[in-house]
């Protein structure tokens, strides 16, 4: 079971917060092994760091730390990259501190020991649900697909409406929909245009 778990995650860019040294070599190890492009850095600032350069596809971030605080880091991030996953990994677990993390939109919640398998769970979910891992086209065409899918079901309308609302036929809506055609510029406008929505926030949803 553990092996098809493997197979089915693509490999990530991932960047780690925590302030030993010993877990931080632990993680890299470990998630080099299967196969990750892995970063692991002791300070918030090296975090937004490594950030900036390089986009990750998954921030795995220790709440409790010495010196730092990883609610303020959590807030920091959320308030300059919102649509970033962020995994939470503590060996202080508490009921409590894990209803306040999440108010803030985090992907899930770890807590140290952990078993290989743990983090793979978390890691496939993260991957299948967001589609991390993808090149940019395959994002922006899964993404674009979901939000016009979201915005029409919105308003109640069939392919067929909002064929008739935008001139963009129903077989293209449909393959836009499901992520297997890329909208071209022109098609995108008229869509968003008839569904009353804004073609930059949903490019902006897809990362870009």
């Amino acid at each position: 079971m553990a092996d098809d778990i493997t197979t089915e995650i693509p490999s990530l860019h991932i960047v780690t917060l925590d302030d030993d040294p010993d877990f931080r070599e632990f993680i890299e190890g470990v998630l080099r092994s299967e196969g990750h492009d892995v970063r692991a850095v002791g300070t918030p600032d090296a975090l937004y760091h490594a950030v900036e350069q390089a986009m990750p596809d998954v921030v795995l971030l220790d709440i409790k730390m010495g010196q730092h605080s990883g609610d303020e880091v959590l807030g920091e991030l959320r308030r300059r990259w919102p649509k970033l996953c962020v995994v939470i990994v503590t060996g202080y677990p508490s009921l409590d501190s894990m209803r306040q993390t999440f108010k803030q939109d985090v992907f899930d919640y770890i807590t140290k020991p952990f078993r290989t398998e743990d983090i793979r769970r978390v890691l496939s979910q993260a991957a299948e649900e967001l589609g991390l891992g993808q090149r940019p086209q395959d994002r922006l065409r899964s993404e674009l697909g979901r939000q016009i899918r979201l915005a029409r079901t919105e308003r109640g309308w069939t392919l067929r409406e909002l064929s008739t609302a935008s001139g963009v036929s129903v077989s293209q809506l449909s393959s836009i929909e499901r992520g297997t055609h890329l909208p071209s510029l022109e098609s995108l406008v008229v869509i968003a245009s008839a569904l009353q929505q804004s073609p930059s926030s949903w490019l902006s949803a897809a990362g870009f």
